[in-house]
């Protein structure tokens, strides 16, 4: 399903659309679609991250120079 939806511009702000989507050879409208996709997808994976962070607490930087294969050494040698 499609919805309409209604903005005011200010005039620069319109006239930086217009050259997006002429220089990206796509619509205003998919200019406007691709900018808020690309900003939900980055606060879902921010609200994800910190989701896990509150079930894992790890300090930053814990994991610097480690790798999957050293991780898996030390969590079998704290069994």
């Amino acid at each position: 399903m499609t919805v309409r939806k209604n903005f005011l511009f200010d005039e620069e702000v319109a006239q930086h659309l217009k050259e997006i989507a002429l220089k990206n050879n796509v619509t205003q409208t998919q200019v406007v679609k691709d900018l808020i996709e690309e900003k939900y997808d980055e606060i879902s994976i921010e609200e994800k991250l910190e989701a896990f962070r509150s079930i894992v607490p790890m300090p930053p930087g814990s994991l610097v120079g480690k790798n999957i294969q050293s991780v898996k050494a030390e969590m079998a040698s704290e069994i």
